[in-house]
């Protein structure tokens, strides 16, 4: 690893969680002065803010030839959003999903997700699959501005104290959309630096630029993410850190990859492992949000510590693989037939008991 490629990742990931702040600080004010909801700014602009990241480093990955990181990089970024940021939201603090339409927004996370496998068969994202996505994503913005008047007051006001105040004179404006040039300014450097990086960094180690994609760039990418939801959590805010959380996956299949498919001169390729291993691990973690989120609306401590150690057992998998592969596939052997079917049955029981409450 040269030391310019470190300098062009650090620099990379700092202009990209500093511009992505300045653009949902920006553009939240904005929406609120505008007397947007503050639950459909909470669902859809600060959720789409914060994967604003991963757009600026997809894009420049599509425009640069770099499929694996683009595509690796909305993947990884789903898995990280789910598994890390909210097992360690959910330790902070047990998270109450009080909001219907949060809890509707899961099926429409894991609809999105099969989505996009199944467009992936033919190993491309073209570009009549980007407009089909970035036309879903507009469908699913309007019918969020619609759901969010039958919401409860309870889970408005939790939205509105957990968003700027709006913005108030021409100056404030001005300001705020100063606040979205300079953020998005920041984004196009800091993704192409991160880009330019990471890929130096994979040909120095020999790991492919997918790995690359699903672990250091979607990491770093989703730091704007687990800064929301874990501040949110520990202000008790939980409905936030949950909305963050499963409105980025759903902006960063429709709006990040179904983007990406259309600025890039040939669409989005899709490597044999992403599409074997690593886009179905994508819609597993979606589907087991599922029961999660239905079980007594509440994401429990222990299945904080679950996500988190699926999400560490995911990247070792992704390191051993390339390095040792008898020993990458004896522990995915280990997890598929031991770990998994445990956690399954652990969840069954979890939301038989919740059923049963309900009965009473």
């Amino acid at each position: 690893m040269t030391l310019l490629a470190t300098i062009q990742i650090i620099g990379g990931l700092v202009l990209l969680v500093g511009g992505g702040e300045l653009l949902v600080r920006g553009a939240s004010k904005l929406a609120a002065a505008m007397k947007i909801s503050p639950l459909v700014i909470g669902l859809t602009v600060v959720a789409f803010g914060t994967s604003a990241p991963e757009m600026g480093v997809s894009l420049q990955a599509a425009f640069a030839g770099k499929a694996d990181v683009a595509l690796g990089n909305v993947v990884g970024s789903n898995i990280f959003n789910v598994l890390f940021i909210l097992g360690i939201s959910a330790l902070v603090a047990p998270l109450l999903v009080s909001s219907q339409l949060i809890r509707w927004d899961v099926p429409l996370m894991i609809l999105a997700s099969v989505v996009m496998w199944a467009v992936t068969l033919d190993g491309q994202v073209g570009r009549l699959d980007g407009a089909m996505m970035f036309g879903g994503l507009l469908v699913y913005t309007a019918w969020t501005v619609r759901q969010s008047r039958k919401e409860s007051k309870q889970v408005l006001d939790e939205f509105a104290h957990g968003l700027p105040k709006p913005a108030s004179g021409a100056s404030g404006l001005l300001l705020q959309i100063g606040l979205i040039v300079v953020g998005l300014i920041l984004l196009g450097f800091g993704s192409k630096w991160l880009v330019d990086g990471a890929v130096t960094v994979a040909t120095r180690l020999g790991v492919s630029e997918l790995i690359i994609g699903l672990t250091i760039v979607a990491a770093g990418t989703s730091l704007p993410e687990l800064v929301t939801s874990v501040v949110a959590s520990i202000r008790g805010e939980r409905d936030i850190a949950v909305g963050n959380v499963v409105g980025s996956n759903l902006f960063n299949i429709l709006g990040v990859l179904g983007l990406s498919s259309l600025v890039a001169p040939n669409g989005v390729a899709v490597s044999p492992d992403a599409l074997h291993f690593d886009i179905p691990v994508m819609i597993a973690v979606a589907v087991v949000c599922f029961p999660i989120f239905f079980t007594g609306q509440i994401i429990a401590r222990w299945e904080g510590a679950l996500f988190l150690f699926y999400y560490l057992a995911y990247t070792i998998y992704l390191v051993l693989v390339p390095s040792n592969p008898e020993l990458g596939i004896a522990f995915g052997g280990a997890m598929i037939w031991g770990v998994i079917p445990i956690t399954v049955v652990l969840l069954l029981g979890s939301f038989y008991r919740d059923y049963r409450k309900s009965k009473r």
